[in-house]
């Protein structure tokens, strides 16, 4: 159950071993049952429900993620050219750097308060519910991101970048648990893999479509932002068609009828009392659940591990610097070196690599476990990021360096996408039994993800001698070393 007041929850341990076993009792039972591979067939009702989902949802966030890296230079001008036309004279310097770093580091500032404001939303509408209403803010944020340059106000833009964040902190918050929910256990880590790869789709699409030859142009690149709208709309004709969490429905609405039928639909059987009666022993055993606080939490044998080790991963998510370099991508490749000329093809290459290792890690994530995915991700990503720093800072001297610059940069794409990126959410997931708790993690994601930004975007905005693009990249990957 989703509690409004955000107050921790302490379930006794011998609450939860009874319900443990009692799964384990029923799994082996399954697993001996003729029908097994009946019951863990894929149903279309589910493939739709994780991809719509997501489409609306993780695709958006990831496509706002490189969306703004093409058309940064038109960005600027469009400042200028707005500044000129206010006051009679250009924009400085100063004040073009602190106008760009607040629309790109807003959107995360935007995602913290979706995701603060998502638990009440998700306790009020329900997962769906909540992801067909978020939809609105995606469709408002593209009508103000596209119409910013038609009525000069960067204002516009800056506006709907936040609109979008709230967009990104909501679904951040109830796609995962949709998925989590609707989905069989044999298949939760792979469908949970929706989230993902659609995050990853999503950037490599902000990358295709940034390109000179589309819409990476002075006179297009307002149409990158309009695009926001399309996967919105898709979701919103699509998803209404599709059940509600049938955990919420029993639990939350005790609807015990809407939720047989949603199991039904997304399982493809009609014996649904086994899955039903889990549910049930779930719901008695958070009715006996009294409030605690954090501290409480932390000092509770029986959570205690699992809140510090939420915490710390999805702090380690977004702190481990990435974000950096899907925003600011080109001036990091321009400051390692290569022209302008390649740049929006060696960016594209970025995405291909993320997508890649993102379809690798979901088929693997079953047969190696989250735990080895997640140490081996932080890992490579450590080593990858120091052998980035030494490169960087020699390749001044030595023609061939910026090329191992970019291998480094794109080797620590592939660790993150194959390790803590894929896998995070499904790790918390599982560390966390109830719907409530699982709420935590993204609301600490989008509070890290905020700080990260603002603590990159600060430091560039007070260089006042240094270019934007010179100071922010020391700062970014500084960022991983320190943590």
């Amino acid at each position: 159950m989703c509690h409004p007041r955000g107050a921790g929850r302490l379930v006794q341990p011998r609450l939860l071993e009874p319900f443990q076993d009692t799964n384990k009792k029923q799994r082996e039972e399954r697993d001996k049952s003729p029908n097994k591979d009946k019951e863990r067939s894929l149903t279309a009702c589910l493939l739709c429900a994780a991809f719509f989902g997501s489409l609306g949802s993780s695709f958006l966030y990831g496509y706002n993620l490189s969306v703004v890296n093409a058309p940064a230079l038109y960005i600027k001008a469009f400042y200028n050219k707005t500044w000129i036309e206010r006051y009679g004279e250009p924009i400085s310097a100063e004040t073009v750097t602190l106008l760009w770093s607040i629309t790109v580091s807003i959107f995360s500032i935007g995602g913290l308060f979706g995701a603060l404001s998502a638990t009440l939303i998700i306790k009020v509408l329900g997962r769906k519910g909540t992801l067909l209403l978020n939809n609105s803010f995606a469709v408002i944020a593209a009508v103000l991101l596209s119409l910013g340059e038609m009525s000069r106000s960067f204002e516009m833009l800056i506006i709907g970048r936040l609109i979008m964040g709230v967009d990104s902190g909501i679904a951040l918050s109830a796609l995962p648990m949709y998925l989590g929910e609707i989905s069989p256990k044999h298949f939760r880590g792979m469908i949970g893999q929706f989230n993902s790869i659609l995050i990853c789709l999503g950037v490599f699409t902000g990358q295709v479509l940034g390109l000179p030859e589309l819409l990476g142009q002075e006179s297009t690149w307002i149409y990158l932002f309009s695009f926001l709208a399309l996967p919105a709309m898709l979701q919103l004709c699509v998803l209404p068609f599709l059940p509600e969490s049938p955990r919420y429905l029993l639990m939350e609405r005790r609807d015990e009828a809407g939720a047989e039928k949603a199991f039904q639909r997304f399982l493809g059987k009609k014996d649904v009392s086994q899955e039903l009666e889990e549910v049930h022993m779930e719901s008695r055993a958070q009715d006996k659940l009294h409030t605690v606080s954090v501290l409480q939490l932390l000092k509770s044998p029986a959570v205690r591990w699992q809140l510090i080790t939420v915490i710390i991963t999805m702090a380690c998510y977004q702190l481990c610097g990435l974000n950096a370099i899907w925003y600011y991508t080109n001036g990091i490749l321009r400051e390692a070196g290569f022209t302008e000329s390649i740049l929006p093809y060696i960016t594209l290459s970025t995405g291909a690599i993320e997508t890649l290792a993102a379809i690798i890690s979901g088929l693997v994530i079953e047969r190696i476990g989250r735990k080895p995915l997640l140490i081996f991700g932080f890992f490579s990503m450590a080593v990858f990021f120091s052998l980035l720093t030494v490169f960087l800072n020699f390749q001044d001297r030595v023609s061939w360096m910026p090329y191992l610059s970019y291998v480094c940069i794109l080797a620590v794409i592939a660790s993150f996408c194959s390790g803590p990126g894929k896998t995070t959410h499904i790790f918390c997931f599982d560390q966390s039994k109830h719907p409530a708790s699982r709420l935590e993690p993204c609301n600490i994601q989008c509070m890290s993800s905020s700080c990260k930004c603002g603590s990159v975007h600060g430091r560039s905005c007070a260089s006042l001698s240094l270019s934007f693009k010179v100071k922010l990249f020391p700062s970014s990957h500084m960022l991983i070393l320190v943590q």
